[in-house]
Formats: C-alpha cells, structure tokens, sequence
C-alpha cells in the first residue's frame, strides 16, 4: 500500500450521490463517483502543483451504488485523484489497486501531463505471471491530476446556431493543425482553441463559405508511451482519457477551460457550428495488458464490455476495450458528457467514432439499441447534429444507413465510388448516380432525407486531395510500422508519375482531378464535408494515416504562396451550392422532371435521350447529365465525363435555348454570376465536369 500522507482534520460532510463529479457549489466542493464493486473510496488532495499528496480523504457515504463526501473548504483550482479499494481479481473482472492514482471520469479539466512508467500499470510488467501480478507502486507521480472547476462563464446572447441540415457545409479540421503553421500569431496561442478563435483564423472559414467545423477529439487524451520513444504523438486524438475535459494541449499555458468556450462563442458569431468528434465507444486504457489511470481501476466490471472469460476484454474497436453502454452508469456518463457539451459549452453536433459500437450488444446490433433511444427522446440533445461513422471492427460492423433517421452517417461508400468514377474505373456509373441524388438506394427510409448522407471524398484518415491525385501507393515509413500500417484500398491515381512532378501535363491533370472531385462532392444532394486544407493543395507525401505525425505535415498552410487559384475555385463552387436550391432540396428527387413537375431530377445520355438500362450496364460508360428542375429557379445540367477521350453533349430543349456555364474544371470557372453561354451541344474534353443553368427569366 502507498504511504498515506497525515490524516486530515478537515470537515467531512456526506453531501450527494447527485451530481457525479467534482462540483463547486460557492462555499465547498460535493466530489461523488459511482463504482458498484468497490469496498472504499480515498479522495485524494494534491498540492498546487500537483507534485505531492497533501491529505487523503475517505468518502464517508455509498449511496446507489455512488461514493460520495463534501469538502466545505475546497475550491476551484484544486487538484485531486481518487484511490480505490476492492478486490484484484482479474479472472473475476476486478482490477482494483489504490497503489494507483485514477482520474475522475467526470473531471472539467485536467493539470499536468502523463508520464508511461511500469508504475501506472496494475500488474507487474514483466512479471512471468503478466495481468494476474500486483505492483505496489504508487503512480501519482506519473499521472495528471484533476482539477476542480468553476464552469460560470458569460455566453451574452449566444445560443447553438441551429443551422438547417440541407444548408450545412462542413469542414473537417484539427484544432492544432489549424494554426500551428501561422506565424503571424503569439506562439503561446498557435495551434490552441484561443488561436482557432482569432478573428482572422475565422475570416478564413468565412471566406471559404463553409456553415460548420468538425473538430477531431478535444477531448481529454495522452500520448502512447509506444509512440513517445519514436518521438512521435497522438496526433489525431482518438484515446480519451476523460469525456468532459477539455484537451491541455489545446489550452495556453494559464490552462484555462474557458478558452474552448471563448472559441465555440466565436466561431458562432461568424455564423459556424462547432461539432466534435467523440469516442465513446473506448478508452485509452487498451486491453487487460493497459495501464490503469481511471475507469479500469473505479471499477473495471462495470465500465468494460467483458469476454467470457472476464479476464479479457470484449473489443469491437480494435483499440483493446469496448465500453460497457448497457450499464445504466455508464451510459449515464455518456449521455452527460454530450449533454455538458451542449448546454455548458453550446456545441452544435457530434461526430461519433466508430458508432456502430454505441449500437451493441456483443456480436448484434440494434437500431434501438438504448444510446440512440436516449438521445432521440432527449430534450436537450434531440436538436443537435448527430453523425455517425458507420462501422467497427466486430461482427457485422458495417452499417450504412442503419442509423435512427434522426441521425446522419459519414458516407465511405460515396466516397470509394466517386474516386473510382473520376479514376476512369468500369462500371462505376450508376454508383455515381445514387451518390449525387443523396444515396436514396441507401438512405431513403423511415423518413430520412438526402442531409442524411455525410459526403466526402477524402478525411482526415486517408490521403489528401492532393495525395489522392498524386501517389498510386501509401508511403508511411516515417510512422516506424514499415508500412503496414493504413489503407491500402485507396482508389487513388497519381496521373502517371508517383508524387510531385514538374511536368506540366500531369500537374495539369491532377490540378483538373482535384477539381473534378471536389466539385462533384460539393454539387451532390446531402451534406458536403471537406478536409481542411484540401481547397489549397495541402499534402501529406503520400503518408495516408498521420494519426502520429504532429510536424508540419499536419498542418494547415498560412503561407502566401498557397494554391490561391483552387481555394477561388472552391469558393466559387460553394457559392453556387448556396445560392441554387436545386443543390440543397430537402428531399430526394427520385423522378425526371416533366413540364407539369414542381420539381425532380432525370439522367441524360451525351446524345440528349433519357438514360435506359443498357446505358447504366454499360462497363465502359463514363458519361452522363443530370438534369434538376426546381419550379420558379430554372434548371441546372450537371455533364461529367471520366473517360480519357472528350465527349459532346445534346444539351436538352431547342437549339436556341440558353445555358450559362457556371463551372467547368478544364478552365477552372467557378463562377454564381457567369453570362457564358452555351447553346445545342457541349464539348467536354476527357476527365471533365461543366454546370450549366438555364434561367427562368432568360
């Protein structure tokens, strides 16, 4: 056992099983955290700088199944950790050790970093009996500790945005990539929430157009002790430690959680939504050979989703645990954690990883399943963007479009199909089709409408755009796995020569490439997403899972000397996609349009005809219109051509009838405003897209 430091005289009040966590109420602090196994809880008191243990407290009631005890004299700022007492039974599923120092589930902000030592494991490392040994050692001295918040904070006239789903646009970002590449900033806030909150850094985003940012996990989360000895990090952060702080490395040095408050207000005033990316579907404790810094050791049986032999651990997540949602506690947690978010902090969305595991019972998975059951009905988070990344790793994982209907999906069958087109794969035609109409094969269910398919072409796991265009294969070396690691299905094309070139023709074509796809993803029914920096070229060499990469090759570029021409040309595009409804219906437009229709959509053969089945079976088929009429906005006419070889278009209508070109990739237009005219036919040279508006008042 750790040597206790001198016992308290401080007061020692019962206080609340409710609420859970560190609360400060003006006058003392209620600490309460649920375990249902555990014999004792010891609050642990810390010195300002959390170096050393300066009482040891135990919590003096158990009440449904709640430990719980209030402090009148302490106040925000405090630092402590809890040590929990009960039986070391791995075989039985119990991991309790109070040699170590855990973090409170429910903590508002954490002080101080993580160190990997032996000492922060439950067992002995190394001992020949692994899991089943004890370590004695005390861990505090390695670990974060939690620190007791006040989380008052001016908001004003803020409130959530409520942007319309059919409007939305979202952009995919890091918040340290965002500004650690800006010198024009202090350095103390490069790469922090108070620098993504800087005026100009918004101004940007406005600039481009986007309604929302979708930030990879703020979250509380440490650096793998196996990356750390390659001198590399958790860049992507997808290893929570603590579902309601925020991430230290995203707070200045004062270390003040208001500083994501102080982003999200302004990011709103700029008219963008914040949406986060969270794990709820594991922790950053691994498997039962991980370290025990908060839920494995509060109580292991409890938190986890146990094998049969609960030894083990049932993981669905690839990433060693899989937590337990079907007990009432912990989905508890969950739910307050999102709620927190919501009305303590005003996000506007989540983006859930791995959702597919929120939704499980071991191997079934269930619509129903009591996450999502919660979240519908609850009053709070019933009004907030839901998407879901639509897979894990365990048994029948992959479910697109099996969502509730209140909830939106990332779409990777969209984006597999879209780079296959664009590639010049066979076959791929009537894939396309269905994505740019919003996936109705997929989504058209239970009410649910095209915003429900979350479009993409590339994210922040995978290739860049300019990657995509530029390398045939992954090269990941400077990841220290040999390149194992990362897709290899990548569907990409680099043009004809593997990575940067000067040659004219292929930066030519890669340049027309980019174009093409990211417009197709912009001019599709659903929700368009982007990644950051996409619009200017940003490359990552070739490298398609950066997850550990934390230099330059992850950041955003500020320079001057970016790729100003493709950020006019996304802009453009944008722009159009806000300002013609016939992008953004709010239902699926499954039938052609005919004189009498108020609106509809219908495919065209390059020679003018509707498209018929032999046209659609057709492997060599890379051709197609999309026609879309909206009554009182005229039509627009959306020609893409994959082939190598142009290709001529019977515009539809009589000869004299006029088309204004609004974007076209082989020049570049992308222009709301255009006066080019187009009138009988149309000339696509190969791999090219072209927009044309026939205007109403024409």
């Amino acid at each position: 056992m750790p040597t206790s430091p001198a016992v308290t005289t401080r007061r020692v009040l019962p206080g609340s099983d409710r609420p859970l966590g560190a609360t400060w109420d003006g006058s003392g602090t209620n600490f309460a955290l649920f375990s249902a196994n555990a014999t004792k809880v010891e609050l642990c008191l810390f010195d300002d700088r959390g170096r050393r243990e300066i009482e040891r407290i135990t919590l003096p009631e158990f009440s449904h199944q709640i430990w719980h005890g209030y402090l009148p004299e302490v106040r925000p700022g405090q630092l402590y950790g809890y040590r929990v007492h009960g039986p070391y039974a791995p075989e039985a599923g119990h991991r309790f050790n109070p040699n170590k120092l855990l973090l409170d589930p429910y903590a508002l902000q954490h002080s101080g970093n993580l160190r990997w030592h032996d000492a922060m494991h439950g067992y002995r490392v190394g001992h020949s009996r692994g899991d089943l040994s004890f370590d004695r050692r005390d861990s505090a001295f390695v670990m974060p500790k939690c620190v007791v918040v006040d989380p008052a904070y001016t908001w004003g006239s803020d409130r959530r945005l409520e942007t319309r789903w059919p409007e939305a646009i979202i952009y995919e970002a890091h918040v340290g990539g965002m500004t650690l590449g800006r010198e024009d900033l202090p350095h103390k806030i490069r790469g922090t929430f108070e620098g993504l909150a800087d005026p100009r850094t918004i101004d940007r985003l406005v600039d481009l157009g986007v309604t929302a940012i979708e930030l990879l996990p703020v979250q509380a989360y440490y650096d793998e002790g196996h990356l750390l000895e390659k001198d590399l990090a958790n860049w992507w952060g997808y290893a929570t430690l603590g579902f309601f702080a925020p991430a230290q490395r995203y707070l200045t040095p004062n270390g003040d959680p208001n500083e994501f408050k102080l982003m999200v207000h302004r990011l709103h005033e700029a008219g963008i939504e914040v949406i986060l990316d969270v794990v709820y579907n594991h922790s950053a404790e691994g498997n039962e050979m991980g370290p025990t810094l908060s839920f494995r050791g509060i109580d292991n049986a409890s938190y986890y989703m146990l094998g049969d032999d609960p030894r083990h651990y049932y993981d669905t997540t690839g990433c060693g645990n899989s937590l337990n949602l079907s007990n009432s506690r912990v989905l508890q947690m969950v739910m307050d954690s999102l709620r927190y978010w919501v009305e303590t902090c005003h996000v506007d969305g989540f983006r859930f990883d791995l959702a597919t595991t929120l939704g499980r019972q071991r191997e079934t998975f269930s619509r129903d399943a009591i996450l999502y059951e919660a979240i519908r009905q609850d009053p709070v988070l019933q009004t907030v963007k839901m998407i879901a990344e639509p897979w894990d790793t365990g048994p029948d994982g992959y479910q697109l479009g099996n969502f509730p209907p209140v909830w939106a999906e990332w779409n990777d069958r969209y984006r597999d199909n879209l780079r296959a087109f664009w590639k010049g794969d066979e076959g791929t035609m009537r894939q396309l089709s269905d994505g740019l109409l919003g996936s109705p094969g997929t989504f058209d269910h239970d009410g649910r409408r095209p915003w429900a398919s979350v479009n993409f072409v590339t994210a922040h796991d995978g290739f860049t755009l300019m990657d995509l265009v530029s390398y045939d294969h992954k090269h990941n070396e400077a990841n220290g796995e040999d390149n194992r690691d990362g897709h290899d299905h990548n569907l990409s094309w680099n043009c004809g020569v593997e990575g940067p070139t000067d040659d004219p023709e292929i930066n030519a074509l890669r340049d027309r490439q980019r174009r093409n796809m990211i417009a197709s993803v912009l001019l599709s029914q659903g929700t368009p997403m982007l990644l950051m920096g996409d619009e200017h070229g940003r490359t990552q060499d070739g490298n398609n899972n950066t997850y550990c990469q934390p230099g330059e090759i992850n950041w955003l570029d500020w320079s001057e000397d970016r790729d100003h021409g493709f950020e006019d040309f996304v802009r453009g595009v944008i722009e159009i996609r806000k300002s013609r409804p016939h992008f953004t219906e709010p239902y699926y437009l499954h039938d052609r349009p005919d004189s009498g229709a108020a609106r509809g959509a219908g495919w065209l053969h390059p020679d003018g005809r509707a498209m018929d089945t032999g046209d659609w079976e057709d492997p060599e088929a890379r051709s197609t219109g999309l026609l879309i009429q909206v009554a009182g906005q005229g039509s627009v006419l959306l020609l893409v051509n994959a082939d190598h070889e142009p290709c001529s278009f019977q515009l539809p209508g009589d000869a004299d009838r006029v088309w204004h070109r609004l974007v076209d990739t082989d020049s570049a237009l992308a222009d709301p405003r255009s006066n080019r005219e187009d009138r009988g036919s149309v000339e696509l040279p190969g791999r090219t897209l072209v927009l044309l508006e026939a205007r109403d008042d024409a």
